[in-house]
């Protein structure tokens, strides 16, 4: 058995295409477009490896890929938090403790060579991206942009030495019209509350764009006192708003604005991992056809993103936020059953409160852990 870098085009593809023969057999497994993934792992292209470095390894077996993992510095965390917190992200690995102590042990080895003295993740690349390890249940595939992996990825981590640091819930809500009570104080709050809410501009495309970025402006001032959270370059901050502009359906995503000035935020997005289930990771020669075929049948939305300034919270606007995206829901022309409000930090008691109060439940738990690298060391 041995750990290799991956300082080639070749043994990237490989980094890439391992998962695929992973989880071939997993049912609940969604592939991510390989097209991407290449975007993300391209250091001349991607925008975080301006301010952040990052190594992958890859572990062989018989001459066979058996796991893979990343270690990244993350300068911005590092900066905003004051700490030297490192990070493991893209973590694969056959049901096999020794690979993945290896694994482990070479991203451990990187980070303290650049000063690092905690192991955090998983993360791919930050908390903005995915991340989290699923930990309950195993029984369903992700929705769009959240994470999944086997059950016994746990012990790998837990016999390894990490420690929970922080759970991520999923609450599971029921597509329906909401309760007229619910919307009958949605429409007081709404009339007496001096805001507006309204929907993202769609017939125009620089004004649509203009929204989007107006929405990270409010999340990255909504966002600043949770834990882990990690500021967009303005660059990272252009790669998401590509990113999230051919998926949003402007319809989904609601502003609301005291005087003009936007004030709180709730992004809905169509579930399109279900349409990349079937693709397996590939828009060509195919893919375009199913994609085609099937995005008009996603079933489920997700809410990854409720939130309000924090002047302004405790006025109601979160309640005026899930009846109209409900409403959207329950009339619109694609039918949709299920939504996710994902993620929400287990020690946010005002959101898992908002939540709950929606008639959210939770149904998935996913976990970032911590090691100290340093004590780790020094132990074995």
């Amino acid at each position: 058995m041995k750990i290799v870098e991956v300082n080639s085009r070749k043994l990237l593809n490989s980094f890439i295409k391992f998962p695929f023969e992973l989880y071939k057999n997993d049912p609940y497994w969604v592939a991510p477009l390989i097209m991407e993934q290449k975007k993300i792992f391209n250091k001349k292209k991607n925008p975080y490896f301006e301010h952040s470095e990052a190594q992958f390894f890859l572990a062989y077996k018989d001459n066979e890929v058996k796991g893979r993992i990343s270690a990244h510095t993350n300068t911005q965390h590092n900066k905003t938090h004051n700490d030297k917190v490192g990070f493991f992200g893209f973590f694969e690995c056959v049901n096999d403790q020794e690979i993945a102590d290896a694994l482990f042990d070479a991203a451990g080895d990187w980070l303290l060579n650049r000063k690092m003295d905690t192991m955090r993740g998983p993360a791919s690349f930050s908390v903005n991206d995915e991340c989290g390890l699923l930990v309950d249940p195993f029984d369903s595939s992700p929705m769009l942009m959240m994470t999944y992996n086997p059950e016994y990825y746990l012990d790998l981590l837990e016999n390894y030495g990490f420690k929970k640091a922080m759970d991520l819930l999923a609450y599971h809500v029921e597509v329906k019209e909401p309760p007229e009570r619910l919307a009958r104080l949605s429409r007081k709050i709404e009339e007496r509350g001096h805001f507006t809410v309204r929907a993202l501009s769609s017939k125009n495309k620089r004004k649509l764009r203009s929204d989007i970025e107006t929405i990270y402006r409010i999340y990255e001032e909504a966002w600043k006192n949770n834990w882990g959270y990690v500021p967009c370059s303005a660059k990272e901050f252009d790669q998401i708003v590509d990113k999230l502009m051919p998926i949003i359906k402007p319809e989904f995503v609601f502003i609301a604005e005291i005087d003009n000035k936007p004030v709180g935020l709730s992004v809905t997005l169509p579930d399109y991992n279900f349409v990349l289930k079937k693709i397996r990771g590939r828009l060509f020669p195919f893919g375009w056809l199913k994609f085609l075929l099937n995005v008009n049948k996603i079933p489920g939305l997700r809410v990854p993103i409720m939130g309000v300034l924090d002047e302004y919270k405790n006025r109601g606007i979160d309640v005026v936020f899930y009846c109209k995206s409900f409403e959207t829901a329950v009339n619109h022309k694609n039918p949709y059953a299920d939504a996710e409000f994902s993620w929400i930090l287990e020690s946010n008691e005002m959101m898992n409160k908002i939540a709950e109060s929606l008639t959210g439940e939770v149904y998935k738990r996913y976990r970032m852990y911590d090691i100290n690298i340093c004590a780790k060391r020094k132990h074995d």
